[in-house]
Parts: C-alpha cells; structure tokens; sequence
C-alpha cells in the first residue's frame, strides 16, 4: 500500500464527501452550464454557481469575480498575461513556481514588458524591502507564491500587498501551496488570487482558480463561447464570462466547492496544526542525522512542506528507493527553477509534503526508511 507525501503537487486521498460528490456531479449534472434553458442544463448551472459562490465567500470575493481555470498555472497565466497586456515592468520573486516565472520571462523576450525579480531571504523585513526598491514608476503588477512549493517558506505576503496598495500596483498572489492551509482573503492585500482546486482545496485534478477585486482589468487570453452575449463577435467585458470560454469542467468545479466545505467541517486550524505537527516531527526525528539536510532557515515561516536531501545522494535515487519502499514524495526541482537557483540546490531536492489524513505513525515509518538509505542504495 502507497503512502501519499506528494500533497503538494495534489492532495490525495480525497475526502469521502468529495468523491461522492464527484460521482454525484457525473450522474446529475450532465448540462453544460449556461448554456441552455431545459432542465438538464439549469441544474447543471445551479450547481456550477453554487461552486463558485461557496469559492467566493472562502476567499472573501464576490461570486461574479470567481473564475474557475483548468489550474492554478493557467489561472496566473490569465492574470498575468491579462494585467501585463499592454506592457510595463513586472516584479516576481526569487522563489517562484515555473507557473508564474515562465509566463514573466516570455513577455520579457517578447519586449512587451520589463521584469524584475525580488530576492527572497528568510527574514521577512529583508524580503518586504527587496520588493520596495525594485518598485518604480512604470511597475504595473508583483507577482508572488503566498508560500514556496520548494521548502514551504511563507511569504510576507500581507506586508508586500500593503506596499503594492500604497504604490498603486496589482498585487497577483500564487495561493497554490497556500490556500486550504491558512485563511486566505483578498482582504490580505491580494487583487488577484490565483490557486488550485485540486491541492488544499480537495478537489479533483483540472481545477483552479482565479479571484479578483476587480480593481484591475484582466483581458482574456481564450475568447470563444460563454453562454452570452452570443450574437456578438467580440468577448463580453463582464466576469467571470470574459474569462471563462468554452465548457466548463463542471464537475470539477463541484468536488472544489465541496473541497471547500470539508475544510470549513474539519476547521482549517486544525487541518493545519495536523499537518505542521507531522512536520516538526519529521524535522525532529531527522535533523540530528549526519548527513541529511533539511531545508529550513530558523528565521522564517513555513507551511508543511519540508525538503531535504540525504548522504550526497541525487534526490531522484532518493525518492526511487523510497519509492520502492511504498512512500511517495516529489523529487528533482519542482517545477520551480527560480526557487533552487536562490537555494543553490544543484541537484533539487526531495519533498515531503503530508496531508491532514497522514498519520505521526506514517511519518514515523518513512524517517526510518530515510535514516537507512544509505544502507538501501548499496544492498
């Protein structure tokens, strides 16, 4: 039997009440929403809008500014293409997902914006004024991951939003290691929220999000079928329409929603405790071995995500014997190029990212196994 400690690139197993919903959604809503005035096709946009108003009122949006995405990558590329569309500088961070930071550099090559990228230290006040001098006058949007998908480090991320609103730049925040595991809201600072439906949130594989206050216009990068404004060529102006083309995945918008209420049932304090005391226990029980290194700095803050490395061994033949032994866990860079290059993590790392349905005696058992592998490599 499989150990699941790759939550951080999707949670799995899924709640009861998210799969159930799932086989709900196949068997009830077989519509497309808005698209249609018979039965079959209002139930399904029923269940779609009250998706989104329960995404709405978890992250403190309004239901109209709560676009459902294929994922959270597509979501940033969305906002950030959008935002930058008619140019400007750019400022990203030093530990950003390929999600954001590939998008950034594209625009870049294409000479249609400036960029700039704010290193990221593990003293908070340190990072905040990285981020203030790179600001100038033509600095239109900051982009930056609420927590690293790498090491889990926790971001300033209220502090940078407050200095993007006293300069009047759009603050776009990658929630996807985030959100499900702090409260998240826009109320943080943040005007456009992007983030996966399928990680913290529960919900199955194919679903994001993204979530705005509406302060600044986002233009679509998909134009196609909306269910309105049909006679028309040109793409409705209205959200969530103008960025929502095509048919929706219903039915992952669905689980999320339902992603959503098993989080609100189970407490996300609580969820978060369970998860972060896995963590300390992982650290703990690992940090005084020789040879094993853990990527933590004592003066910052971490969601539970824990990377490591261990004896000078390549992180993927870490994780292949591990893997032999039952666990899972996500090795090499993480998608995220940005973030091991500040690291200096040459070869990656491996992550253990646990979930609030692991157990301390999971834990337990995958710190042996990581304690001998040395012995593992060589028998």
């Amino acid at each position: 039997m499989m150990i699941n400690f790759d939550n951080a690139a999707t949670t799995y197993p899924k709640p009861l009440s998210v799969r159930k919903a799932a086989a709900d959604a196949i068997m009830s809503f077989g519509g497309n929403a808005g698209r249609g005035g018979h039965q079959l096709a209002m139930r399904t946009s029923e269940a779609y809008y009250n998706a989104r108003e329960t995404a709405a009122e978890f992250f403190g949006a309004e239901p109209e500014n709560t676009v459902f995405t294929l994922n959270c990558t597509y979501a940033l590329n969305m906002a950030i293409q959008g935002v930058m569309s008619q140019g400007g500088h750019l400022i990203i961070s030093s530990m950003e997902h390929n999600s954001a930071a590939r998008p950034a550099v594209a625009l870049a090559l294409k000479k249609q914006i400036t960029l700039s990228v704010a290193e990221v230290y593990p003293d908070k006040e340190q990072t905040i004024e990285s981020f203030r001098r790179l600001i100038r006058s033509d600095t239109k949007a900051v982009v930056c991951t609420l927590a690293s998908n790498v090491t889990g480090q926790l971001l300033p991320y209220r502090e940078i939003g407050e200095l993007c609103r006293q300069r009047g730049v759009c603050f776009i925040a990658d929630g996807a290691q985030a959100c499900g595991i702090y409260d998240i809201k826009l109320s943080d600072g943040i005007n456009i929220l992007c983030t996966a439906g399928h990680k913290g949130l529960y919900g199955i594989t194919g679903t994001g999000l993204l979530i705005t206050d509406g302060k600044y216009p986002i233009a679509p990068i998909i134009q196609g079928g909306t269910g309105s404004e049909s006679l028309s060529l040109f793409q409705p102006t209205i959200l969530p329409d103008s960025l929502e083309s095509g048919t929706p995945n219903i039915i992952g918008a669905v689980t999320a929603g339902e992603g959503i209420r098993f989080i609100k049932g189970r407490g996300i304090d609580n969820i978060r405790a369970h998860e972060e005391r896995l963590c300390r226990r992982f650290i703990s029980e690992l940090s005084p071995v020789e040879g094993i290194t853990i990527y933590r700095d004592e003066g910052a803050e971490y969601v539970p995500i824990v990377s490591f490395n261990a004896y000078g061994m390549g992180s993927e033949e870490a994780a292949a014997i591990l893997g032999e032994k039952g666990f899972c866990l996500r090795a090499g860079y993480h998608c995220a190029a940005l973030a091991h290059a500040t690291l200096g993590t040459k070869g990656g790392t491996v992550r253990f990212a646990p979930s609030v349905f692991n157990t301390e005696a999971e834990v337990l058992k995958l710190v042996y196994y990581v304690k001998i592998l040395k012995n593992l490599q060589n028998s």
